[in-house]
């Protein structure tokens, strides 16, 4: 098995046959069950929570307030901004509720229905206050306050740049565009809501945790300091993933919840979430509110970059909460162009909503459609042609290594010519001609360009751990964690091809923090830069180790071995003897178990083209051609990558044209279940989404791949809008914020009309 060969996923046989092992599909001996009581208020003091009906109840076993969970941790963001606030979380609310789906009980019965009557048995005395869901509006002076020690409700005032240096290129520019840029807030909504069980062993003291996730190591370490235990006192397990998209890689309170009560009950105890829990409970994405500026000279070659506004957190820090619209604004946002200077100034809120973190990119998404929103308007202000002005300030292939004014170095890319091939691949010279066509049907047609660069997650290392069963099947194990990416075939090609071991006979270990003593997780398309250096690097090791035994069996110097095709030959002869026998006759011997140096950052990027047919008597939009050229470095599985770009444009397409969390001036959800929450179906991608590579080999790490995961988003939301925008133009739209709804879309129209 080759790298770059297509492979289907090897687990998909299973999960098609319905027989994979989801949380909600396992059960314990004895198990009882838990609800949760939330609070439907976003802000209010809880002045009492009375119980005794409920405990009342037919099959209860226990009803646990906040009062029971004291002696725990507190969730925490571990995050090292300056002036960062970072307010207590307990598992379960004390003093204050503060959005809507707080959780303040945890009932547990003998059976889920039970539990689900007695928790809505338990009556709450909450006391409301005014709230505020929207970043802007906490930053009010008339705002309510969320915490006492977050004046202003600022969790952190974020500053990154020379602001000086940055006024002196705006004040001295020959154009400034400036835009007005909401990124809305999303619902995650995975197929698999969130679930749990936990049993506790009296005797060894011992929680065991089964959870969807994203890694069990971090997992771990977090729970057992949440319990306050140490950590080989706490195992995490993981089995199969419904999606995660950076939502379920940390602890949430329900799992303490469910910690205490196996122990305290001294029986397995599960909960899992229902789909309008879920929309309450889980971690949103998304939402911020920025002003977008861009300093250009009289040839319109860029100058400065100036991002500011709100950021928002939602009612409590996530552990990197911060980091979107803070870090990853920096890191991303001066994309692919020669950008001189950049400043990045964002008030990141608390607010009174569910919790907002790392959503499929996490920031890098956003950062990109700030900088291509602005690029086309400048473009259109200046007279300048779109794509004539991305060419004058695109960082060439003779500048790289290149020093962003994010600090960030890209080793790799080919940012010109990936543009050029993605034109062509579009086929945009005959993009009039279809215009005229769309006309000729009433309905406006739009170009979109969208360009990205990611800055993929922070470095870090891997564990890399190598195991021979004996009869010829190989255990591989490693701290990333699939949630659907098909690590499982991608892992074992790799391996294949570095050791010449057979494919089928790789099994991969990820979900048992037993068998899994170090790794950062999955997330920031990390999984093949940090996994795959650490297969590379653990079988180098291998051979290394199996050159020292195969010169014993073959009677000779270990310098007269080669390695090639899972044999040890000697030297220009046909004398040899291959691993598998080696791992036979030596049982333990090759075993390793290594862990990598830290792996830089790696920068996949590509260019997106998009065209939409817009109807403006009904606002409705119709994706009519989608194009991808992108650069993931070496290529390890085409087909499972091609697979991840286009999951990751149809989420894009979905908070484009769909997608938006909203509250009311309470503080309720409006958008909580999915009749009022929009998810792209299948109808809604009408055209194919065109995918094309053009990699260049990452210098950073022995693969030379980059991520791709998340870039599907970063080249949609920007493509797919500015598509919407020139399509609109034509009806004397100039601007409209996610998501281009219909209605929206023709409001907009209407208001054009009014006031030309």
């Amino acid at each position: 098995m080759r790298i770059g060969e297509s492979v289907a996923r090897t687990e998909d046989p299973t999960l098609l046959r319905g027989e994979g092992r989801y949380t909600d599909d396992l059960n314990e001996p004895g198990q009882a069950y838990a609800v949760i009581v939330r609070s439907p208020h976003a802000h209010g003091v809880l002045r009492n929570i009375d119980a005794r009906k409920a405990s009342a109840m037919p099959g209860v076993l226990a009803v646990y307030t906040g009062k029971d969970l004291e002696a725990y941790g507190t969730h925490g963001c571990p995050m090292d901004l300056p002036g960062l606030k970072k307010p207590v979380r307990r598992s379960l609310a004390t003093d204050k509720v503060r959005f809507v789906g707080d959780p303040v009980a945890c009932v547990v019965a003998e059976s889920a229905l039970q539990a689900k009557d007695a928790a809505e048995a338990v009556e709450l005395d909450i006391e409301p206050l005014p709230a505020a869901a929207l970043a802007s509006e906490a930053a009010r002076p008339d705002a309510a306050q969320i915490y006492d020690e977050a004046p202003g409700n600022v969790a952190v005032d974020f500053r990154y740049g020379d602001a000086e240096k940055v006024a002196a290129a705006f004040a001295g520019a020959a154009h400034v565009t400036r835009l007005e840029l909401r990124n809305s807030r999303v619902v995650v909504a995975p197929m698999e809501p969130r679930a749990a069980i936990c049993t506790y062993d009296a005797a060894s003291k011992r929680f065991t945790l089964t959870v969807p996730g994203q890694g069990v190591t971090r997992m771990k370490s977090q729970l057992a300091e949440l319990l306050r235990v140490p950590e080989g006192e706490v195992r995490l397990r993981t089995h199969n993933v419904g999606g995660s998209f950076g939502m379920k890689g940390i602890i949430y309170p329900e799992y303490v919840c469910l910690a205490h009560a196996a122990r305290a009950l001294g029986r397995p105890v599960k909960w899992t979430d229902e789909r309008s829990g879920s929309f309450v409970s889980d971690q949103h994405g998304r939402d911020a509110e920025v002003t977008a500026e861009l300093a250009l000279d009289k040839d319109g070659r860029f100058l400065a970059l100036r991002l500011t506004g709100y950021g928002n957190v939602g009612a409590y820090l996530m552990p990197v909460g911060p980091n979107p619209p803070t870090l990853n604004a920096v890191k991303n946002s001066p994309s692919v162009y020669r950008t001189p200077l950049l400043e990045v100034r964002m008030k990141v809120m608390f607010t009174n909503s569910s919790p907002v973190g790392p959503y499929r990119g996490a920031g890098r998404p956003e950062a990109n459609y700030y900088m291509e929103r602005l690029i086309d308007a400048a473009a259109s202000e200046m007279g300048i042609d779109r794509l004539e002005l991305r060419r004058r300030n695109h960082v060439g292939p003779h500048e790289i290594p290149w020093k962003a004014a994010s600090g960030q170095v890209y080793d790799s890319g080919d940012f010109g010519n990936l543009l050029e091939k993605a034109l062509l691949a579009a086929d945009i010279q005959n993009f009039a001609g279809r215009k005229k066509q769309s006309a000729a049907r009433g309905r406006l047609r739009g170009l979109g360009i969208g360009s990205f660069l990611e800055a993929t997650a922070p470095p870090g290392k891997e564990l890399g751990l190598l195991r021979f069963e004996g009869d010829d099947r190989v255990t591989f194990a490693t701290g990333t964690l699939d949630q659907g990416q098909g690590h499982a075939a991608t892992f074992a090609q790799v391996l294949s091809a570095r050791l010449g071991l057979p494919f089928e006979r790789i099994r991969l270990v990820q979900g048992d923090s037993d068998e899994v003593s170090t790794g950062g997780g999955t997330g920031g398309s990390r999984s093949m830069m940090m996994s795959g250096a650490a297969i590379a690097q653990a079988a180098d090791k291998v051979i290394a180790l199996g050159k020292e035994l195969a010169g014993e069996q073959l009677e000779t110097s270990p310098a007269d071995l080669e390695f090639r095709s899972g044999r040890f030959v000697v030297a220009g002869t046909d004398r040899g003897i291959g691993l598998q026998e080696l791992a036979r006759k030596f049982p333990g011997k090759l075993d390793v178990s290594h862990v990598t140096e830290v792996i830089p950052s790696s920068f996949p990027n590509g260019c997106h083209v998009c065209e939409v047919e817009v109807d403006p008597e009904t606002g409705a939009i119709e994706v009519a051609r989608y194009t991808s050229v992108n650069d993931f470095g070496v290529v390890v599985n085409p087909l499972l990558v091609e697979g991840q770009v286009h999951g990751g444009v149809v989420q894009g397409l979905g908070q484009a044209l769909m997608e938006d969390a909203r509250y009311d001036e309470t503080g309720q959800l409006l958008t909580g279940s999915f009749m009022d929450y929009a998810l792209p179906r299948a109808g809604d991608v009408q055209a194919p989404i065109g995918y094309l590579s053009h990699p260049v080999p990452a210098t950073t790490n022995p693969l030379g791949v980059k991520g791709c995961g998340e870039a599907g988003c970063a080249g949609a939301l920007t493509s797919v809008m500015n598509a919407i925008l020139d399509a609109l133009a034509e009806a004397g739209v100039k601007h409209l914020d996610m998501p281009a709804s219909p209605r929206r879309v023709w409001e907009a129209i209407q208001e054009a009309r009014l006031h030309p």
